[in-house]
């Protein structure tokens, strides 16, 4: 492990020294070569995809472990996407002068060597590999043991492009390790490794929280709400609630919790009904909302859970006071929404709720890197330091300061 990181940190003085447009090409590069190579990604996903079956994993991580001909083009799209970013390092943030003449400036770089660790997802290891490499990081990849064939088959590619482009593979690393054993080895080596990102249950996150001796920024639970507000309109939130809940069940910025206001839950709960039931969701309630349609109960343990899955639950409250404290009391802080035709209602929501994306009618769905411009994403950080929400080039990078003197002694 030792000299598998030694490697990793010693070529991050490489990449620091390249020009932002031999990056962008070498980015392109791999872009065209995932596609080329896609039968190849497409064979190892399949071992994935029937050791899966065998192993019984639930549909919600089988579908995001499932890669097809499309969404390895959606790869490729996105490695083009962070390619024509601008350069996120060598920006001055701010620069002054000293009474004494010192000039200062505040400049953007490379955190150095990210490890990130996540689950089932194979798409990661491209996206997380590109964003790293296009702000100057060296990232220790550790992908799950269900998705193992999917990432070697995506990283080779990778590191061939590198080498092809006379770049030390080591750039980008997969961590050889997949066992427990290995993550705890990889998060107490500070001396190598500057930033340690976990995606994926609240098991790992808890793990790596409690364990690592590298600072960490946390990617956990999107227990995502939906406020239903009393001017809302009806047949708009309709459609936002179904898609915010049904257009993809097993990722976290779906939503989990739909709350209604009293007054408009008499006539919004079954036209609400009707719209999940066409979805074949199933619907849990508060002892209110049973009174309105005939749904299961909901337990204060279902307004705790990240179903991941086709489920939802409901509850009607007095007012917006109440739906902020109940997402600030549950939520996990991703994404929360306010549908309502009141200004103020909505502005006082987006300023009191706790959460890193906050939105006015529209989906939670939206929190996604490659929707916020960003190409991908890293991950959706709920930390608050050092980034929040979908992290992007930018979220990768520190700072340091250029001092420039003419002999100026203190």
């Amino acid at each position: 492990m030792e000299n598998f990181l030694r490697k990793a940190k010693d070529s991050s003085r490489i990449l620091s020294t390249l020009k932002p447009e031999t990056k962008s090409d070498v980015l392109k590069k791999m872009a065209e070569n995932l596609e080329k190579h896609q039968d190849n990604i497409l064979k190892a996903n399949k071992i994935d995809i029937d050791a899966g079956h065998i192993a019984a994993l639930p549909e919600s991580l089988m579908d995001r472990l499932t890669l097809t001909p499309e969404r390895i083009h959606d790869m490729s799209r996105s490695l083009k996407e962070i390619a024509a970013l601008g350069e996120p390092t060598g920006r001055i943030l701010d620069g002054w002068v000293t009474p004494g003449g010192l000039k200062i400036e505040k400049v953007s770089v490379p955190i150095g060597v990210i490890g990130i660790i996540y689950e089932s997802r194979p798409n990661v290891t491209s996206d997380t590999a590109a964003l790293c490499f296009k702000s100057g990081n060296v990232c220790i990849l550790k992908g799950g043991k269900e998705a193992k064939n999917s990432n070697i088959a995506i990283a080779k590619i990778l590191q061939e492009t590198l080498v092809a482009c006379q770049l030390p593979k080591e750039l980008i690393s997969l961590l050889p390790d997949y066992s427990r054993e290995g993550i705890a080895q990889l998060i107490t080596m500070d001396q190598f490794v500057d930033l340690i990102i976990p995606r994926g249950g609240a098991a790992l996150i808890k793990y790596v929280s409690e364990h690592s001796n590298i600072p960490v920024i946390k990617h956990d639970k999107g227990l995502c709400h939906i406020f239903l507000d009393e001017s809302a309109s009806i047949s708009q939130a309709s459609k936002i609630a179904v898609n915010a809940k049904c257009q993809r069940t097993g990722v976290c910025n779906a939503m989990e919790t739909l709350l209604v206001h009293q007054n408009i839950a008499p006539k919004a709960l079954p036209e609400l009904k009707n719209a999940f039931d066409a979805m074949g969701t199933k619907l849990l309630g508060c002892e209110q909302t049973r009174k309105i349609i005939d749904i299961l109960p909901a337990t204060e343990e279902d307004f705790c859970t990240e179903y991941l899955d086709n489920i939802l639950s409901i509850k009607v409250v007095a007012n917006l006071e109440e739906a902020i404290n109940h997402i600030n009391h549950y939520g996990s802080g991703h994404s929360d929404a306010i549908l309502s035709e009141s200004y103020a209602n909505a502005e006082r929501f987006l300023n009191e709720v706790d959460s890193a994306c906050v939105y006015v009618n529209a989906s939670t769905r939206f929190t996604d890197g490659a929707e916020f411009g960003f190409g991908a994403e890293v991950g959706i950080s709920t930390s608050k330091i050092h980034a929040r929400g979908p992290m992007g080039i930018h979220d990768l990078t520190t700072y340091k300061y250029k001092l420039y003197g003419q002999g100026n002694i203190r």
